[in-house]
């Protein structure tokens, strides 16, 4: 029961920092997310046994954290998403770079696991600030969430009353099918929600309650993948989570592994639609 509160407190918290940042967007929503991108980083590298939990940085951890912050840089200036293939394409260079001079200190699997670890949290992250200053992001923005974090709860409720049959049982054996399709069906009927009585009635020459359906069951099946792939991480390096930053949820990738794969979905879905 107090796992339960604390659970509950810390996601209420977050619901409220959530709000408040994304609806400021501009440079406040990229430092939030630049901080939460550095932690991720930081978490898979602990993950990956690339650095210890401790105050010691090493080179592959500074070399992460100077191309991070470089890359949000780059993309607050001009929100081109080309800078996002140069940044990938540099980042894999820079990385080889260090792996050739300073080798053998590091072993390619190192360098391999440093470059995943700067696509898998930071870039694809900062989908959410791309998403936000589309034309009319900041009611797109909610569809990440709501693919993410009610998805999730409504899964966990259906799971928990109906759920028989297992999902993925050899990397999270409470994760039901029953669970699943409600988490599903659950993102749609709030993003249909949302789109009908707040969307529609702000701003009424938008009429995307049966869009904002579709995108949110698409982002409700996605965001479960990310779920799932980051569990097969933890239990792949035999973690329980990747950090104790958030009290009951674990750390930054913890709480955002869904929302890592859900923005980039979320945005380039909203392109099209714009």
């Amino acid at each position: 029961m107090k796992n339960f509160w604390t659970r509950l407190g810390s996601s209420i918290t977050l619901v409220i920092i959530t709000l408040l940042t994304v609806f400021s967007g501009g440079y406040i929503l990229a430092t939030v997310l630049l901080f939460i991108s550095l932690i991720g980083y930081r978490e898979l590298l602990i993950a990956f046994g690339l650095t210890d939990s401790g105050k010691k940085t090493n080179s592959i951890e500074n070399l992460g954290y100077f191309i991070i912050t470089v890359y949000y840089a780059a993309m607050l200036g001009t929100n081109n998403i080309s800078i996002l293939f140069f940044v990938i394409i540099l980042s894999l260079v820079m990385f080889m770079t260090m792996y050739v001079f300073t080798y053998p200190k590091y072993h390619i699997r190192q360098i391999i696991e440093a470059f995943f670890s700067i696509l898998y949290a930071p870039v694809m992250l900062f989908c959410i600030y791309l998403t936000r200053s589309l034309e009319n992001g900041i009611y797109f923005i909610g569809l990440i969430f709501i693919s993410s974090w009610i998805c999730d709860s409504c899964a966990y409720c259906v799971g928990m009353l109906f759920g028989r049959n297992k999902l993925a049982p050899n990397l999270s054996p409470k994760k039901s099918i029953e669970g699943a399709i409600g988490g599903v069906l659950g993102a749609m009927a709030v993003g249909a929600l949302y789109g009908a009585f707040v969307v529609n009635r702000l701003v009424p020459e938008l009429t995307f309650t049966l869009t904002f359906a579709v995108i949110c069951g698409i982002g409700a099946v996605i965001a479960q993948i990310g779920d799932l792939a980051a569990s097969a991480i933890k239990r792949n390096y035999e973690i329980k989570d990747f950090g104790k930053l958030i009290p009951g949820h674990g750390g930054i990738m913890d709480r955002f592994d869904s929302v890592i794969f859900t923005a980039p979905v979320i945005y380039f879905l909203a392109l099209v639609i714009i």
